[in-house]
């Protein structure tokens, strides 16, 4: 069995295939407002392996200039589309938190796409919790601890998976080693889609 640190829970099968499908297609409106672009890693301009997009009143964007959430999509510099209510619903069941998300980034791992070990720390309140969903194929997903370069564990998310980071684990350095392709039948083309659920801003 393995042995999360202090603070992430794991929540497998937290989404039915009904809520699966539910929120594929919440997204599929979400990605119509606010395409999916590839972002570029600050300095040096190494493209991402995954395409993103957001929802909410702020989104996460990256590019030559560094992590930032800003009100617009980088490309259409359009207003981000509003978070879909069933995951606002998911945040006011699992997050012990006081105000709404503000941000959910959607990120669309294809078969050779991974996410490098890193920390989710651009927010101004850690006492929020990373709140994220798994729809589409199987991922490894790995998580460590606070420092750089500690020991990790490594744990196979599935669709409809629900994965939280908060507490002592909120700023634990975590990644996607992998994607298993053809494991899922909720996306026709395969590949997987990552929600995460962020407070961005302090409540007043």
């Amino acid at each position: 069995m393995t042995v999360l640190p202090e603070g992430a829970r794991h929540l497998p099968e937290h989404f039915d295939r009904n809520g699966q499908e539910a929120l594929v297609d919440a997204i599929r409106g979400v990605v119509s407002e606010a395409p999916l672009y590839t972002p570029v890693m600050p300095r040096w301009g190494r493209p991402f392996s995954v395409r993103m997009t957001n929802c909410g009143s702020l989104g996460w964007v990256a590019d030559k200039s560094g992590y930032r959430y800003q009100e617009r999509h980088p490309v259409t510099d359009e207003p981000w589309p509003p978070i879909p209510d069933a995951l606002l619903a998911l945040w006011r069941e699992v997050a012990d938190y006081p105000a709404p998300p503000e941000a959910c980034l959607v990120n669309f791992y294809d078969d050779s796409a991974k996410m490098g070990l890193h920390q989710d720390k651009d927010e101004a309140d850690f006492g929020a919790p990373v709140v994220s969903v798994s729809l589409g194929d199987d991922c490894r997903f790995r998580v460590g601890g606070t420092e750089r370069g500690g020991s990790t564990a490594s744990i196979r998310l599935a669709s409809g998976d629900v994965f939280v980071l908060g507490g002592p684990a909120r700023l634990c350095y975590h990644g996607v080693d992998r994607i298993y392709p053809q494991t899922s039948t909720l996306l026709k083309a395969g590949g997987r889609i990552n929600l995460t659920l962020r407070r961005v801003t302090k409540p007043a």
